[in-house]
């Protein structure tokens, strides 16, 4: 097909036909969904960075109740991409899925608007003293709230996979550019956040909350007609199995049905079809490999009891351990995720009691700080793929400068820095509140909001390598038919992440505020001890960046076949430097 000047990776156009490579894909192609994601990412910030003020400001929910449910519903945000992967890959595929959600995420977006701005949809408040929110007005905002959760599980998954897609992996050329895709796509979402904490907590606290939600939603219409605009140019790639996932349940329990045969000493010796029939089907061949030797049983080729069922290939194992390892990497993701959920929590509520004066006019809204941690991604991502890569690249011969887990390990560490200092910075306000004797909720402590700013840089650029890295990472090393079903344990990962701090935070609560002392979060945070609880996430992230060193030693990445020259075959591995104990 290459002598045609068609892609070599089999992708079609939404009519099914074959696309030639030079009117299609790339960067051109990816131009239109770059626009959708920083609108909605944009829509996505402009909501949740302000959530928690929202909830204690207008529907008049204690601290603890608007933390949990900005968790709870961050949470289904990021969860509901499993079911949205799961219905690409088995069913409709990436662009269809993306347009049946991303009219239903329009939607809650119109809903939330009109919830925020329409006077009987919120509690009233005369001469200070507010009525209390009344079950409607309850129901309407949180259906909303979760109608834009549903919405993102179609598109979360498949817009930046479906943007990947754009690139011909069997193109030398184009799978030099796919290299930086990621950088850029997340450089985008940056974007869209960043104008969420600048821009929207600002209108939103000042000129009004309609109004706050109202432009995001009319950037996110505007935004769909941009995409819909670059579908001839779009590149679909076919699924090549009807169930994908379905080898996650096979390989297991064929290999538990062979528990008791010996396994062959060589692996040449187990059952895999033939270099072309793979070939033939487009469909990659995926190398052996010695992790979870125990699921090579289900690939002897004479199984137990005269099953008719023929036994299941080494690409079919592997898919299921690959699977299996990043489950393993996926697990010591959760805690950094819960360092993360912070930043649109308790951070922001520990800024409203900080000195936010800029003038005698102006105060900076908590929230905003936020930007910061969006400003160094945006400072941090060109730096990092012009000069860091480039520099890497020479000393170890790797095209992405380090290995992905050496990536994810280094943003791990920084943001174990980050909560260090979070904790620190707290130990001072907790100082300032003793010296200066302050007791009351609404005191001011005269400490600026400024010192939580390195806390939030340094997320920030822990975020460039952990996000960016964990979004490539599960993408780059999904099983072929997986890979929307693959990016969604990122964003599962941040989803249970938001789940963990909103169990941890009603734990602490509980746990450290009965028999009447004082706890360690409250209400009345210039009475309390959130110190403490710093203190505490700090130890669990040193804890989880040795099981993180631990879980990465043991990973074994992808390694697969490809044809190249009319038939010859060639083996590609997904990383070459195997530096700091993260094994390639």
């Amino acid at each position: 097909m290459e002598a045609k000047g068609f892609t070599q990776d089999g992708t079609v156009d939404l009519q099914g036909r074959p696309v030639l490579s030079s009117k299609t894909g790339k960067w051109k192609a990816c131009a239109f969904l770059v626009g959708y994601e920083a609108f909605e990412r944009m829509a996505f910030y402009g909501i949740q960075s302000n959530l928690v003020n929202y909830l204690t400001s207008q529907l008049h929910e204690d601290t603890v109740s608007s933390v949990r449910n900005v968790n709870n519903w961050s949470g289904v945000v990021w969860i509901t991409p499993l079911l949205g992967a799961y219905i690409a890959d088995t069913y409709i595929g990436r662009f269809w899925t993306f347009t049946l959600s991303s009219l239903i995420y329009v939607m809650g977006m119109i809903l939330l608007t009109m919830a925020a701005s329409l006077k009987f949809m919120k509690p009233t408040c005369t001469n200070g003293i507010c009525s209390k929110t009344s079950t409607s007005q309850i129901a309407f905002f949180y259906s909303s709230l979760y109608i834009i959760a549903i919405g993102a599980g179609g598109t979360k998954p498949n817009i930046s996979t479906f943007g990947a897609d754009q690139f011909d992996d069997f193109n030398p050329y184009e799978k030099n550019l796919k290299v930086s895709f990621f950088n850029w796509w997340m450089f985008s979402s940056f974007i869209g956040a960043l104008c969420a904490t600048l821009g929207l907590v600002y209108i939103q606290e000042n000129l009004g909350w309609g109004l706050g939600y109202g432009i995001p939603t009319a950037g996110l219409l505007f935004s769909l007609v941009i995409f819909y605009i670059g579908s001839p140019i779009y590149r679909h790639k076919i699924r090549k199995t009807k169930s994908p996932a379905r080898d996650l349940i096979r390989v297991p329990i064929a290999a538990f049905r062979n528990r008791k045969i010996q396994l062959p000493d060589n692996p040449s010796e187990l059952h895999e079809f033939d270099t072309q029939d793979y070939i033939r089907s487009g469909k990659r061949q995926v190398v052996h490999s010695p992790a979870f030797r125990c699921l090579d049983k289900a690939a002897i080729k004479h199984g137990n009891g005269g099953d008719s069922k023929p036994p299941c290939t080494v690409t079919q194992v592997e898919g299921t351990k690959l699977v299996l390892g990043m489950a393993l990497v996926w697990l010591v993701t959760l805690i950094p995720s819960t360092i993360w959920a912070q930043i649109n929590t308790l951070f922001v509520k520990q800024g409203t009691t900080l000195d936010r004066s800029l003038s005698p006019s102006f105060r900076i809204p908590a929230a905003s700080l936020g930007s910061f941690v969006t400003l160094s991604m945006l400072l941090s991502v060109p730096m990092y793929d012009r000069y860091f890569v480039p520099f890497m690249r020479r000393r170890t011969g790797n095209p992405r400068g380090i290995t992905m887990l050496q990536r994810l390990g280094v943003g791990f560490v920084i943001q174990v820095m980050a909560i260090a200092i979070a904790y620190a910075v707290e130990v001072r306000r907790m100082h300032v509140i003793r010296v200066q004797h302050i007791s009351g909720p609404k005191q001011i402590v005269p400490m600026s909001i400024f010192w939580l700013l390195p806390q939030y840089v340094l997320l920030g650029v822990a975020d460039v390598f952990n996000a960016i890295g964990l979004l490539e990472f599960f993408y780059d090393q999904s099983p072929e038919d997986m890979q929307s079903l693959g990016t969604t344990f990122f964003t599962s990962g941040i989803g249970v992440g938001n789940f963990l701090n909103s169990f941890l935070v009603t734990l602490v609560d509980k746990v450290t505020g009965r028999n009447g002392e004082k706890g360690w979060i409250g209400d009345n945070l210039n009475d309390c001890h959130l110190d403490y609880y710093y203190g505490f996430l700090m130890v669990i992230s040193i804890l989880n960046l040795g099981a993180f060193f631990w879980a990465s030693s043991r990973y074994v990445y992808k390694r697969e076949t490809k044809e190249v020259n009319e038939g010859c075959v060639e083996m590609e591995t997904k990383a070459l430097d195997t530096s700091l104990g993260l094994h390639a």
